[in-house]
């Protein structure tokens, strides 16, 4: 089965910076096909986590925090209607990945700021995802990152949903 890897923190401020092309090159023989600089990839080959965590960690300089999650838990995710939730011009939706599953989950929607004019709004869990709303108010921005972490505390990475489409398109791709 394959599976997608995220790694969190990396390429951001130039701390912990890698080149993602020439890291696949390094797992070819996992059939890794890498999407975008965040530390995003789709490994076709069939492996454990413990063991591409390995894999992972092995290659890099650094270590980061990674999040590897079948991929068919994101071809079910983008099966989700989520796609339309309040879509519109100024929103965007992003897509966060949990370390761990959450033991309890804080009530939803979660609004940052708690008001009508939110720049975040976490609405939906499903499995180690939490399905967030983004848009742009006011000077100070709010990532949907730094909510999810605080209101789950676990480690969490976030990407965008074109990014999540992205995947799923090699994923759907023999």
């Amino acid at each position: 089965m394959a599976s997608v890897v995220f790694l969190r923190g990396v390429n951001v401020g130039g701390h912990k910076t890698f080149k993602p092309s020439a890291f696949v090159k390094e797992l070819a023989h996992l059939d890794a096909v890498n999407v975008g600089a965040a530390g995003t990839f789709v490994v076709r080959k069939s492996i454990g986590k413990e063991k591409l965590r390995a894999e992972i960690l092995r290659r890099l300089p650094f270590a980061p925090e990674i999040m590897i999650c079948p991929a068919s838990d994101l071809l079910q995710l983008a099966a989700e209607d989520f796609q339309d939730e309040l879509a519109g011009k100024d929103v965007r939706r992003f897509i966060t990945i949990l370390a761990k599953r959450p033991g309890k989950l804080p009530r939803l929607p979660i609004r940052e700021p708690d008001s009508d004019q939110w720049q975040v709004k976490v609405v939906a869990v499903s499995a180690l995802f939490a399905l967030s709303l983004w848009r742009r108010i006011g000077k100070r921005l709010i990532y949907p990152n730094e909510v999810v972490e605080k209101h789950f505390a676990i480690p969490a990475t976030t990407r965008n949903w074109n990014t999540i489409s992205a995947l799923c398109e090699i994923l759907r791709t023999p």
